[in-house]
């Protein structure tokens, strides 16, 4: 008799655990298939393969992108140099200067302001991998483009 019992128990809680995992495993398979039209296995898998191509496609693009972003960025002005400074013996204060703005291959521009009292005269010079490309750069521009390529 007492074997019957322990046998009873034994089938007791054996069904218990798979009716608990039976919901357990529907409720899984239902979150599986939500959102999908058929709701058979083989349709899930064909909506998962479906929006892993998608994805895929759609990494390709933004891996695309981004490298033509990094190619693009190294045009952008990075490196700017100030230099102020006073050429004339008579005025006072660094009243002149001088703006380098480059790229990351140090290619751009040097706009020169010299101020006199008689006026205010600007020049701009192209820069080339870090030289004059028409034009030899003073030593005042040489020293404002060192500036901006050491400083930024």
């Amino acid at each position: 008799m007492i074997i019957t019992w322990i046998c009873l128990v034994a089938a007791f809680l054996w069904l218990g655990w798979l009716t608990y995992s039976f919901f357990a495993l529907r409720k899984h398979y239902n979150t599986l298939i939500d959102g999908v039209n058929k709701k058979t296995l083989e349709g899930v898998l064909t909506t998962m393969t479906k929006d892993l191509t998608l994805a895929k496609g759609d990494i390709a693009t933004l891996i695309s992108r981004c490298d033509t972003m990094e190619k693009n960025e190294l045009l952008h002005i990075q490196k700017i140099g100030l230099l102020r400074f006073n050429p004339f013996k008579d005025t006072g204060g660094d009243q002149s200067f001088i703006l380098s703005l480059v790229d990351a291959k140090n290619t751009g521009v040097v706009i020169t302001a010299l101020y006199s009292r008689s006026g205010t005269r600007w020049y701009a010079k192209r820069v080339v991998n870090g030289r004059g490309a028409e034009h030899e750069l003073s030593e005042e521009e040489k020293q404002a483009l060192k500036l901006a390529v050491t400083v930024s």
